[in-house]
């Protein structure tokens, strides 16, 4: 038998948030009424479209993926551009009403909803990506992209010719500051001139915002991009301006050919699979898991070919250390913006450091803004 997903567009969450039954989550359409009758069903709500690359792509890739392993025994549903806070509880809320026993919200900003329905659906289970909070049905999940971003770093910091790279930004929150923070360290380990500026755009997901930010960056002689939101803009202006960029959370090649060096991406199928599966053989528990490079969920997309050898030799090396153990990104001796010692000499930075990370690295210029 074969089981029918149902893919929720902008219409759809307009209904689901205004409480309409034409095409709300708890009206589907009939089609998505055929799956068999034992099969789990999994949400995802997604902050973004899923496009072709970027965040959400990320996400909607493992969610086939779990489609591909699992087939009649699984339905997965997904509502995609949700925005944070009021209307994201009423889209989960409406997904824990229709029945789903695993919900997967996906950005940051999802946390509190997520944790609000929880409290009021305990039979359901709830994963959140990139928060902090848990409660007996709801675990949390991230990746550590910071270390692609360190490696991505290495290759930046090489291939500046004008010693500036430009960093988009979405938020100043501790997740995005960790990443700009790696990828300098990154950067000052090869080239101690060189500086990373930020503008920062205050959107998961805006192309306009992005593109201008990367403008305003290439006015301020940045010759290589990177960026911490969610659209191809960036590496699109890069590839038009005839500059260098990294891209982020997807590989986005296709979308700057010359342009492109690399992007740090995620791989979240294995650990959604592993979470359903759960779910399916009533073992799930809630977990506050934080995994990268060692277990797979982070990585760096193909390196292009402008990059020298030695250059793909020293990311390489640095990788296998990431991966064994031998060293961490935030080992120190690590210096803030003013010179001091943040991290000593044989000490690194403690997981409860990173998730707390608000002052920059040196080498990144401009004042970090309060989130």
């Amino acid at each position: 038998m074969k089981f029918v997903k149902t893919l929720f567009t902008a219409s759809a969450l307009a209904a689901a948030i205004t409480g309409c039954s034409d095409t709300s989550v708890e009206d589907a359409p009939a089609a998505a009424q055929v799956a068999p009758s034992d099969a789990v069903k999994v949400g995802f709500v997604y902050v973004s479209p899923t496009g072709d690359a970027g965040w959400t792509h990320s996400h909607d890739q493992a969610r086939k993926y779990v489609e591909s392993q699992l087939g009649d025994k699984v339905e997965t549903t997904y509502v995609e551009s949700v925005p944070e806070g009021a209307d994201a509880e009423r889209v989960i809320q409406n997904m824990a009403s229709n029945g789903h026993n695993l919900i997967f919200t996906t950005s940051f900003g999802y946390m509190n909803p997520t944790l609000k329905v929880a409290k009021k659906f305990p039979n359901v289970k709830f994963e959140h990506a990139s928060g902090y909070k848990q409660a007996d049905n709801m675990g949390s999940y991230f990746a550590r992209p910071y270390q692609a971003r360190y490696l991505s770093g290495l290759i930046a910091g090489s291939m500046t010719k004008s010693d500036v790279i430009g960093y988009v930004a979405a938020f100043p929150i501790p997740e995005v500051v960790r990443g700009i923070n790696a990828f300098t360290k990154g950067v000052q380990e090869v080239n101690p001139n060189a500086k990373v500026k930020v503008v920062w755009v205050s959107t998961w997901f805006d192309p306009a915002k992005e593109r201008e930010a990367a403008e305003t960056l290439i006015l301020q002689n940045a010759d290589i991009l990177t960026q911490h939101t969610d659209s191809a803009a960036v590496i699109q202006t890069a590839e038009a301006k005839g500059i260098y960029a990294i891209g982020y959370h997807s590989d986005m090649s296709e979308y700057g050919k010359k342009a492109h060096l690399t992007s740090a991406v995620h791989n979240w199928g294995p650990l959604y699979l592993e979470k359903v599966k759960a779910v399916m053989e009533g073992n799930w528990k809630k977990e506050n898991l934080w995994i990268g490079i060692a277990e797979g969920a982070t990585d760096l997309a193909p390196i292009s070919d402008a990059v020298p050898a030695d250059v793909k030799a020293l990311v390489a090396k640095k990788k296998a250390a990431l991966k064994a153990g031998t060293m961490r990104v935030f080992d120190g001796p690590v210096k803030d913006q003013s010179g001091a010692v943040k991290v000593a000499k044989d000490s690194t930075m403690s997981d409860g450091d990173l998730s707390g990370f608000n002052w920059y690295v040196e080498g990144v210029a401009g004042k970090l803004p309060k989130s």
